[in-house]
């Protein structure tokens, strides 16, 4: 089985003689016909200078969160540098089975933030994982 996840859907339901491995098998990966999924992760790494106080880098990090969530319809989240003030590093995260739609859209992340004025870009990194 190869700790491959079954998700059945809320209507879908195993029909009589079924087993555990013959739903396994029938969504295992790789199969003719099934459709690759691509996750994609982007880690951006910021400096907020105008931050005086951590309230004020929550301020501007909820905002930045919430435009770049409205706009690009991703996952975005604060996964490091809590406590520091005038730093902050995103985790960013997009499913699609179009890879390059993916890259593009993390790539367009990152410049969107860059470009804000809000923050200054130090680094990022963006993998993408086909299944």
């Amino acid at each position: 089985m190869g700790g491959a996840a079954l998700h059945l859907g809320p209507f879908e339901q195993p029909g009589p003689g079924w087993s555990l491995e013959s739903l396994y098998v029938a969504h295992s990966p790789g199969r003719v016909g099934e459709t690759a999924v691509t996750v994609g992760s982007c880690k951006i790494e910021l400096q907020i200078p105008a931050c005086a106080s951590l309230k004020d880098k929550r301020r501007v990090v909820k905002s930045l969160k919430e435009r770049v969530q409205a706009r690009f319809s991703v996952a975005i989240a604060e996964v490091d540098h809590l406590d520091a003030w005038q730093r902050a590093t995103l985790g960013v995260a997009c499913v699609s089975n179009d890879s390059r739609l993916v890259d593009a859209t993390l790539t367009k992340v990152v410049r969107w933030i860059e470009l804000s004025g809000e923050a200054v870009l130090l680094d990022y990194e963006i993998d993408l994982v086909t299944h």
